[in-house]
């Protein structure tokens, strides 16, 4: 079985970034998109880049930005990956890519498996299922069953379910943000717990 990975996203504190290089995660989420608690802007952004352990990729997460702001995110090297979630179409997906030769993760909410199936043969390298942007609820995870494609796994996920999830999933990764927090703000032991569950399970 393949490795799970893990995603620790919504990092907004300097701190959050030093908690992030001792835990060691195999990606890093910034909320790059306005209208969001733990959004942050370019510079923060550029700043904990050049604070983030080298070899974890940064990801920037965008719900409607122009592909023109996403693209300029890739090429200026604050983040490594571009994480959609708003109304993005494959076109979008596909200029970024070619613009960038970066990966691109499409997120889709699942109500049905019909959301599921309508995304099944987008362009973007990675699908990643959520119960919706930053709801931070867990949806019914039997409707991904039989997809054929790597995918982030998202929504309500935090240390008391990651076990259930992967066993009965086995997604490409494991994207937590609140599941990872206490009182609003990143917990460095809940951090630390999580990369040690899925990496006993893997």
């Amino acid at each position: 079985m393949k490795q799970t990975k893990i995603k620790l996203c919504g990092m907004f504190r300097p701190e959050d970034i030093g908690y992030v290089n001792q835990v060691k995660p195999d990606f890093c989420g910034f909320i790059l998109a306005e209208g969001f608690r733990r959004q942050i802007t370019e510079e923060q952004a550029a700043r904990f880049r050049e604070t983030l352990d080298p070899g974890i990729p940064a990801v920037g997460v965008f719900v409607n930005n122009s592909c023109r702001e996403v693209i300029s995110y890739l090429q200026k090297g604050i983040i490594q990956m571009a994480q959609l979630h708003g109304g993005e179409t494959e076109e979008d997906i596909r200029s970024i890519r070619e613009a960038t030769g970066k990966p691109v993760v499409k997120a889709v909410k699942v109500r049905t498996r019909r959301d599921v199936e309508a995304w099944l043969d987008s362009d973007a390298d990675y699908l990643l299922f959520d119960g919706g942007t930053g709801a931070g609820k867990a949806f019914d995870w039997n409707l991904l069953g039989g997809t054929d494609r790597d995918f982030f796994l998202a929504g309500g996920l935090h240390p008391g379910n990651l076990r259930e999830a992967i066993g009965t999933i086995r997604p490409f990764a494991v994207d937590l943000s609140s599941g990872i927090e206490t009182d609003g703000v990143k917990d460095l032991e809940k951090m630390r717990r999580v990369v040690e569950i899925v990496r006993e399970l893997s």
